[in-house]
């Protein structure tokens, strides 16, 4: 089943983590109960993107355009999973901020890609989702 087809199919959070593939599954599912139990205020739903999104907020940027968007979002990819985190520090985009405490995720803008769950410290990514909480009171 190809990634798209799957994206298709799944109506929530628990049928997304289901379909996975182990080991992948396994790891997303820790990932998935860090955040609920780290922002518990964010609720976990899937985005039309087709990956489980935690929690919303709403944008407006000078231009005009503005819409909802998720606070965290979780995906299980083949290659990686990719966390993502929509806040800032007013400069820099939060996961930015994580780069030097973990180190052996790939991090861009807002999204940390993890190879395995083993290469991160799950207390740091923890106090990064709690962070992203933080900065998007519900």
């Amino acid at each position: 089943m190809g990634a798209s087809a799957m994206d298709a199919e799944v109506k929530t959070p628990e049928e997304y983590i289901a379909a996975l593939p182990e080991p992948r599954r396994g790891e997303v599912r820790v990932l998935h109960d860090l955040i609920r139990r780290e922002a518990p205020q964010l609720e976990p739903h899937m985005e039309s993107s087709g990956l489980v999104g935690y929690g919303t907020y709403h944008y407006r940027y000078d231009s005009g355009r503005e819409g909802d968007w998720f606070v965290v979002g979780l995906a299980g990819r083949r290659a990686h999973i990719s966390l993502y985190v929509s806040a800032s520090d007013g400069d820099r985009y939060l996961a930015e901020t994580y780069r030097d405490r973990l180190p052996k995720a790939d991090i861009g803008r807002s999204c940390v890609r993890i190879k395995r769950l083993a290469d991160v410290d799950l207390a740091t990514v923890a106090e990064l989702v709690r962070a992203a909480a933080a900065a998007h009171p519900g």
